[in-house]
C-alpha cells in the first residue's frame, strides 16, 4: 500500500535583513540621504538601537552592536544582494552620492549579471544587480 502525503509546502514570502550597525541614528542617515530609502521605524525617538528602512519593497532592519565587538571581529557583516530594474539608473543615482570605493564600477559579469557593489559605513556589503538577457 503506497501512502501519498497530501501536506502543504510551506511559501517563502519576503525576508527582512537585519543589519549590524555601530550607530544606528549614522545607518539611519546614511540609508535615507545616500541610498533613497524611508525610515519605516525605530525602538526609540533619542539613540534608537532597532530601527527600519525601507525602498519600494525591500525594507532592511538596522541593529546597533557594540562598537568594541567590531574591534574584537565578532560581528559578522553580510553581504546583501538587491535585484534592481534598472542597475544603470540606480548606480548614476548614487555616483554623487559619495557612497562608492575607488573600485565601484558597473560590470557584466561571468555569472550572467549586470551588478556593482559598495559597502556601507559598517561594511556591510550591498551588491546591486540585474540578470543579463540570455544571449543566442
Amino acid at each position: 500500500c503506497i501512502v501519498f502525503s497530501m501536506r502543504k509546502q510551506a511559501i517563502f514570502q519576503t525576508v527582512r535583513p537585519v543589519l549590524p550597525v555601530k550607530n544606528v541614528t549614522a545607518a539611519l542617515d546614511f540609508y535615507v540621504t545616500k541610498l533613497g530609502f524611508t525610515r519605516d521605524f525605530q525602538d526609540t525617538a533619542d539613540n534608537p538601537h532597532y530601527a527600519g528602512v525601507v525602498r519600494d519593497e525591500v525594507i532592511l532592519h538596522l541593529q546597533w552592536h557594540d562598537p568594541a565587538a567590531w574591534e574584537r571581529d565578532q560581528v559578522d557583516r553580510p553581504m546583501l544582494r538587491f535585484l534592481i530594474d534598472d542597475v544603470d539608473a540606480l548606480y548614476a543615482e548614487y555616483s554623487d552620492k559619495e557612497v562608492f570605493h575607488a573600485h565601484t564600477a558597473v560590470r557584466d559579469t561571468a555569472w550572467g549579471t549586470r551588478e556593482f557593489a559598495f559597502f556601507d559605513p559598517d561594511q556591510n556589503g550591498l551588491t546591486f544587480y540585474k540578470p543579463l538577457p540570455e544571449s543566442s
